[in-house]
């Protein structure tokens, strides 16, 4: 197979990918539609959606970079609490919003540097290294915190408070905007960037891409380091929403993350994945508790169906990257 026909081939098995996952969406919103069409033909639950789903939304984003690459990354929530402390913190002690959001960015970066140096330098598989770190970064905050919660109040009349969960027109929440933002640049980054096309090259093989030059210890220590800024991006968010930090800030946004990862098609082995597929894969598990309820199912279907439709996409996935 000439080289041409193997980019065609990839090409394709990626539209068919997100053609799949796009039907998947539009199938399970035309179900939720026709079971309780009061709720979902209005607009109230979609601002709910767009006010909330962004924060495990970006985290998602920037997990598929560290899926693809053939790692995990666990300790992304821990992250997030601890950063999201620092933040609030800083907030508490100088009132100085610029410099929280500094302070909160670099703790992350750091924080993703200290999973990459576990994980690259010193060879501790990232499914081990970051499960102990997950319990560190959360450690932390539980220790930082005493369990006390810090309010954000005094700055939700800046400019920065406005730009991070301001509300634009009054309808639309700037989270979502950031969402929809880095969505379109993470794209841009996986498949039109250099940067990209080495995270799937060492995905789909670590010794070859580094016989070709590339430098698979920086990628790797740079895409450790993108988790924990955005996932320190996503606690600033998350707890101005709320203008309130709780010391359980990013507890259960482990799981419905890394289904949205998967579930919008990114494969588990590494080498393969779409920022577009996560996008929508976050959109579907975002949606898919407050759909369950409206529809007339009590709470305990959740994680039933959320076990099932991981399973169908993925099965789909799978039965249509056999197909050349």
């Amino acid at each position: 197979m000439s080289e041409k026909t193997k980019i065609i081939t990839s090409k394709m098995r990626e539209l068919r990918l997100e053609v799949s996952i796009t039907l998947v969406l539009v199938a399970i919103f035309l179900l939720f539609i026709i079971g309780n069409p009061q709720t979902f033909t209005k607009f109230d639950i979609y601002y709910s959606f767009m006010s909330t789903i962004p924060f495990s939304g970006i985290l998602a984003l920037t997990l598929t970079f560290v899926i693809i690459i053939g790692e995990i990354d666990l300790s992304f929530p821990s992250i997030l609490g601890f950063s999201a402390w620092v933040f609030s913190k800083i907030v508490e002690l100088t009132g100085n919003i610029w410099l929280a959001t500094l302070l909160c960015l670099i703790t992350g970066v750091a924080s993703g540097y200290l999973n990459a140096l576990i994980v690259v330098k010193i060879g501790i598989p990232s499914l081990v290294a970051t499960i102990g770190t997950q319990f560190f970064f959360r450690g932390l905050v539980n220790v930082a915190a005493q369990g006390l919660g810090i309010t954000l109040v005094p700055v939700k009349d800046t400019f920065l408070f406005k730009v991070f969960v301001g509300r634009i027109a009054g309808l639309i929440p700037a989270q979502v905007i950031w969402m929809v933002v880095l969505a379109f640049i993470f794209g841009l980054l996986l498949k039109r960037h250099k940067f990209g096309t080495h995270v799937l090259f060492i995905g789909d093989n670590k010794e070859s891409a580094r016989m070709m030059g590339i430098r698979v210890d920086r990628v790797k220590t740079t895409v450790f380091m993108m988790m924990g800024g955005f996932a320190a991006l996503s606690g600033i968010l998350s707890s101005l929403e709320v203008t309130y930090f709780w010391p359980t800030l990013g507890q259960g946004y482990l799981m419905r993350t890394l289904a949205a990862v998967f579930v919008g098609g990114t494969s588990v082995f590494g080498g393969m994945g779409t920022i577009y597929g996560t996008f929508i894969g976050t959109l579907i598990i975002g949606s898919l508790e407050a759909g369950i309820i409206a529809i007339g199912l009590t709470g305990f279907w959740t994680q039933l169906i959320y076990g099932l439709i991981i399973i169908v996409a993925i099965t789909i996935y799978t039965i249509l990257m056999r197909k050349e």
